[in-house]
């Protein structure tokens, strides 16, 4: 793996490479199926107007996001895909046996070589009831405390190098670099580059300290962007994958025809995220459902909050906002999720946005 893998290209007129976080939202009166549907769509649009790479990201037990199997969404992305790098926002680490990660990865490399990028997360993407009915065990907080220790034993089986004597010294994630020292072997040993993923300052110094690429969860921990950016960067060691910190940001961003169009579709996403956060998940709610919704002065509080770090409006005005988020943290790239009700209108964000900044043009 090189740094070239991980620094993406400018294109037209953005500040920094575009990405896209994919949450594969299902909307109320809509199928988990329209929404992985939705997903080859828009990673085909991200393709081919220029946007870097395209992550999903692993939750679980959530019936509005049908992403619980990253690694599944991914081969069928990369199936439909021929150019952009497609990767997880993240796998949460603590869930899975790290050898059981190296293989699903290893796989998808060997599917679409040189485009795939592994994304971790320490958090279980779900409730701790579910965290534990996932791990087979109620010790949340140790799975977090280990996270380090199970990261270095995922780096190992990636690259194939346990010492002499390890207890895993014989044991081989394939497809994986051992096929490459195989007698006869031809295969490639690269391996996808290693993100860790964060919404406070612990990976945020670890990924320093490694010398990785770090994402930040901008779209629901905004007050800790730039604390945990400062903190990356006074951590960073120069590495064999890194020369200079690279850190991207996730950032909810919905453009619209209309202003108006664009408050509407952000209002439903709001309702969404305070039945999620009051033990009540569901579907994302339609605009017409969120308009007639009573909301107490509590949850007009939080939705306020909420949507004050939705960057959102017409295409001039999200690019406005973009450029501004991108001044304030320096983010070396920008991750764009939109999250809407509707499919159609996640997929007229993102061409919109393009098109403010001039992105390449599909080619007939």
């Amino acid at each position: 793996m090189t740094a070239d893998e991980i620094r993406g290209t400018i294109h037209g007129t953005a500040p920094v490479p575009l990405s896209v976080l994919d949450l594969v939202t299902v909307g109320a009166g809509r199928t988990a199926t329209d929404a992985l549907r939705t997903s080859v769509r828009l990673a085909g649009l991200a393709e081919s107007r220029g946007f870097h790479r395209y992550w999903v990201a692993e939750h679980h037990s959530m019936p509005g996001v049908a992403s619980s199997s990253p690694a599944v969404i991914l081969a069928h992305l990369a199936a439909h895909t021929d150019r952009i790098r497609l990767g997880s926002g993240g796998v949460m680490l603590p869930n899975h046996a790290p050898l059981v990660i190296a293989e699903q990865f290893g796989t998808l490399e060997a599917m679409a070589p040189g485009r795939i990028d592994l994304g971790l997360g320490r958090a279980p993407g779900t409730d701790g009831a579910t965290a534990a009915a996932l791990r087979r065990s109620d010790t949340l907080d140790e799975a977090a405390d280990a996270f380090p220790q199970q990261l270095a034993e995922l780096t190992r089986f990636l690259d194939d190098d346990f010492p002499d004597g390890h207890p895993y010294r014989r044991i081989h994630a394939v497809p994986g670099p051992v096929q490459a020292t195989s007698p006869g072997g031809v295969q490639s040993a690269h391996r996808p580059p290693v993100w860790l993923l964060g919404s406070s300052g612990f990976s945020a110094r670890l990924a320093g300290t490694l010398g990785l690429p770090f994402a930040f969860a901008h779209h629901f921990s905004a007050r800790n962007t730039v604390p945990a950016l400062d903190l990356y960067r006074e951590s960073f060691k120069p590495s064999a994958v890194l020369a200079e910190p690279y850190a991207l940001i996730g950032v909810s961003a919905l453009a619209a025809d209309e202003e108006r169009e664009a408050r509407r579709q952000v209002r439903a996403a709001a309702l969404g995220m305070i039945r999620l956060r009051t033990g009540r998940p569901g579907l994302v709610p339609t605009p017409e459902e969120a308009e007639a919704y009573d909301f107490s002065p509590l949850e007009r509080e939080f939705m306020d909050s909420w949507n004050a770090n939705v960057v959102h409006g017409t295409a001039h005005e999200v690019r406005a906002g973009l450029d501004e988020l991108h001044k304030r943290t320096g983010a070396d790239e920008l991750m764009l999720t939109a999250n809407a009700h509707s499919g159609e209108i996640r997929l007229r964000s993102y061409e919109l946005i393009a098109d403010a900044y001039g992105l390449p043009k599909p080619v007939a």
